[in-house]
């Protein structure tokens, strides 16, 4: 296991789409272990495979209980209620904000083995799983923010240290 590299906004990568994982075993196993051990490091609650320079369709979580991964995530809403809370990233580091997000859903995906899996999540749960699964699709937790909130955010990380644009 190892510590890899978190992207920060700007890098190309976490604009992109992930592509589905085709191959399982050790590859994947080895990707989810770097994961957790990446997440943990820098104190998150979920991480997406961009986030580390890999677009794969997988990401990780521990919150509310339960630590795991999914493989080629897929996930849908269960009713109508939402929630809006506060939410930030590894990969906008030092910047927060409140979306809105479905309140409970069901995911599903695979595991590194390629075996099905399946979880309804509520509450913080099931906003790491929207969260992740949009950086999969190249979407940044910014761009679900209320117009003005977002232009608050934007005007925070154009002067942050990290961010550099490319």
């Amino acid at each position: 296991m190892a510590v890899r590299e978190i992207r920060v906004l700007g890098d190309p990568v976490l604009s992109a789409t992930a592509q589905p994982v085709e191959a399982f075993g050790q590859p994947i196993r080895r990707l989810v272990a770097d994961m957790l051990e990446t997440m943990d490091h820098a104190g998150g609650v979920g991480l997406a495979a961009n986030q580390i320079g890999v677009t794969r369709r997988v990401f990780v979580f521990d919150c509310q209980g339960m630590r795991g991964h999914l493989v080629n995530p897929v996930w849908r809403p269960v009713g109508t209620a939402r929630q809006v809370g506060r939410e930030g990233c590894l990969s906008v580091p030092g910047v927060a904000g409140p979306v809105e997000r479905y309140n409970d859903v069901v995911a599903a995906g695979r595991d590194v083995d390629g075996r099905p899996l399946a979880l309804r999540a509520t509450g913080l749960l099931a906003r790491c799983i929207q969260h992740e699964t949009d950086h999969l699709d190249g979407v940044m937790f910014m761009r679900r923010m209320d117009p003005a909130v977002r232009a608050e955010a934007m005007a925070l990380i154009r002067g942050a240290d990290w961010f550099k644009e490319k």
